[in-house]
């Protein structure tokens, strides 16, 4: 049985909300979340945190021929984003003109959508980038 676009929204907020958590000994933020700071061991205590929505772009590529699902998405932008706290994330870019794309570019999140199956089934929403 496919899950809810409700349900799927509460169980996997990292997807939607880039949450991620903060080891409150060693203050080191990571995305996605961890069951133990690799830092500190035992002895370190995560809690949930909201990663930034602002960062730069440290590398990107253009995908010419997509996976299974994304075939009319091409060409479309992957970029690795270091977000203001330093985590690293993957993400696609959107809504940015190619010649503003480059290495050091500012971006912040945005909320799009990701796949569409068919028209019968729940539409998949999650984060994305843009450069500001």
């Amino acid at each position: 049985m496919n899950d809810s676009p409700q349900l799927a929204w509460r169980r996997y907020s990292e997807r939607y909300n880039l949450m991620g958590n903060n080891c409150e000994n060693c203050q080191t933020d990571f995305f996605p979340t961890k069951i133990v700071c690799p830092n500190c061991g035992r002895h370190g205590k995560l809690t949930p945190k909201e990663m930034p929505r602002e960062g730069k772009i440290v590398s990107y590529s253009e995908v010419m021929v997509g996976p299974t699902g994304f075939e009319n998405q091409t060409p479309y932008t992957i970029a690795i984003i270091e977000l203001t706290n330093k985590v690293r994330v993957l993400s696609q870019l959107v809504d940015s003109p190619k010649n503003k794309v480059k290495t050091g570019a500012k971006v912040r999140k945005v909320f799009r959508k990701i796949s569409d199956p068919h028209h019968e089934a729940a539409i998949a929403y999650g984060y994305k980038f843009m450069i500001v």
